[in-house]
């Protein structure tokens, strides 16, 4: 690791500790040449599948964009942005786990919506209806019906 301050290549770790509930580490090091101290984090990079996207064009998978996405849904809704956050990391190691180098956005909407229906009944139904294009009054009350399945 090179220091931010000298440029110098060694430096030496004096303290690791485990952030950001263990998905992190921090290190603080110190420079052998010029004796500055900084900070630096690790975190494990996973390789997301790619989307393939309804039209057949593909691109890569946007965290914030699904971010985005469930925030619009959740807006005004009593849940924590802990619980958002909770439910951005299980969707992203759901889809890793599928293995594939690529998934069809269908297969993510509905993780999604899987995901925003537990968590909140009336951000899976806004959702749901923009996702699923609902035509008119009838299909919505359909998925409302659906509700409680």
């Amino acid at each position: 690791m090179f220091c931010p301050f000298c440029s110098e290549q060694e430096t030496k770790v004096i303290d690791s500790r485990l952030v950001a509930e263990g998905q992190q580490v921090r290190r603080r090091r110190e420079c052998m040449v010029c004796h500055e101290r900084f900070t630096t984090f690790e975190s494990a990079e996973l390789v997301m599948p790619r989307v393939i996207k309804r039209d057949g064009s593909r691109e890569p998978f946007n965290e914030d964009k699904l971010r985005a996405g469930l925030q619009r849904a959740l807006e005004k809704r009593p849940v924590s942005t802990e619980k958002v956050e909770q439910c951005i990391l299980s969707l992203k190691s759901q889809l890793r786990a599928t293995g594939e180098r690529e998934v069809g956005s269908e297969l993510l909407g509905n993780l999604i919506m899987k995901a925003l229906k537990e968590l909140d009944k009336v951000a899976y139904v806004r959702f749901a209806s923009v996702y699923r294009s609902f035509e008119d009054i009838r299909e919505f009350g359909e998925e409302i019906a659906r509700l409680g399945d």
